[in-house]
């Protein structure tokens, strides 16, 4: 039975066969049939197999995966662009899939945005009349929209522009459009889907700072699909990766890296910097009580390499771990540290694809 207190998306034994008689050639693929079979056999197209995940509400849930894995696909079930085969997708405990035409209408227009790969900006708006766009289809007067768009475009960085047409912008500003157009919604379930993928290495990381410095405000629950592992790693609070339509591992940025499920895994991420991924709260000693904070503060989410950057000139000794709200957690010194980039490494190593570790 679905747990219906989850506060995020819970989504329970999801299936999707593509083909006009889907329903028939479930309970084959729940007993094993593959993606080739199915296609030879029946001509019906195995999309997603069993998928259950969590994404917890508040935070970033990365999807990756090769192109063909299922990630656009599962995407588009949560806000329903795509029916089941079978399965449940809850939102806040609701059951996504049962919704009528009215509801499910309602739920598309307040409790979901998405921001798409090609922009899918109006080309006869301007950045002012795409970001309303949104809150004109829920009948907001106009004025009390257009302060809400104006809010959203000076965030993301586009005060000033608001009169341009898209033709008049780069990629990148008009991608920042189409995020302040999701935003302005203020749909707790933000959706993007390959969001990034279209814009040029360095307009891709700074539109990435731009999600991660709004999400310290904003608290969306947002899905975010890439192929690309270094873009996950960056923003996934957790990290799902799928393969030929079944979900492989799903954990946090150290699980993915320095704990990976199977050979697939460890192959993805052979080639990751672990000192960039490891972070010093898993490093430090715990906090004594009634001990003195050092002069020198680090915070807990600090990555082990920008940690050993800070400290390659600090004084021998132990440093304070705080919180964000700068409450002593914990002390490290730069041995540790260095200690822990040299063995997670070394264990990374190990494992090489055919072998486990040992």
């Amino acid at each position: 039975m679905a747990d219906q207190h989850f506060d995020g998306i819970s989504i329970r034994h999801l299936y999707k066969i593509f083909g006009p008689h889907a329903a028939r050639h479930v309970e084959a693929v729940q007993n094993g049939m593959g993606k080739i079979e199915l296609m030879e056999r029946h001509g019906h197209v195995l999309g997603l197999r069993d998928i259950n995940l969590d994404m917890p509400a508040g935070c970033i849930q990365v999807i990756m995966g090769l192109s063909g894995s299922g990630k656009s696909t599962l995407i588009r079930h949560i806000n329903r662009l795509i029916d089941p085969t079978a399965g449940e997708v809850l939102v806040n405990g609701v059951d996504v899939v049962k919704m009528r035409p009215d509801a499910l209408r309602d739920y598309r227009r307040q409790q979901t945005a998405m921001v798409f790969q090609k922009f899918a900006l109006l080309p006869h708006r301007t950045v002012l009349e795409n970001t309303v766009y949104g809150l004109d289809i829920q009948h907001l007067p106009r004025a009390k929209s257009t302060d809400i768009a104006m809010r959203w475009i000076e965030r993301v960085g586009l005060k000033g522009f608001e009169k341009k047409y898209p033709n008049q912008l780069s990629g990148g500003m008009q991608q920042r459009v189409g995020l302040a157009r999701a935003l302005a919604n203020d749909a707790p379930v933000l959706l993007m889907d390959e969001a990034y993928s279209a814009l040029d290495p360095l307009i891709r990381v700074d539109m990435q700072s731009v999600l991660l410095d709004l999400q310290k405000e904003i608290r969306k629950t947002i899905v975010f699909i890439t192929h690309d592992l270094d873009e996950a790693l960056r923003l996934g609070d957790q990290i799902a990766i799928l393969r030929d339509g079944r979900l492989i591992q799903q954990g946090s940025r150290e699980d993915i890296v320095l704990r990976p499920a199977d050979d697939y895994v460890a192959n993805f991420v052979k080639e990751v910097n672990r000192g960039r991924v490891l972070r010093v709260e898993a490093v430090m000693s715990p906090w004594r009580i009634g001990a003195a904070p050092s002069g020198l503060t680090i915070t807990a989410d600090t990555t082990v390499e920008a940690a050993v950057r800070q400290l390659v000139t600090a004084p021998e000794g132990e440093v304070t771990v705080v919180c964000a709200q700068g409450k002593p957690l914990g002390v490290v010194t730069f041995r540790q540290l260095a200690q822990a980039m040299v063995n997670a490494q070394d264990a990374a190593e190990m494992r090489t694809p055919g072998r486990a570790v040992g």
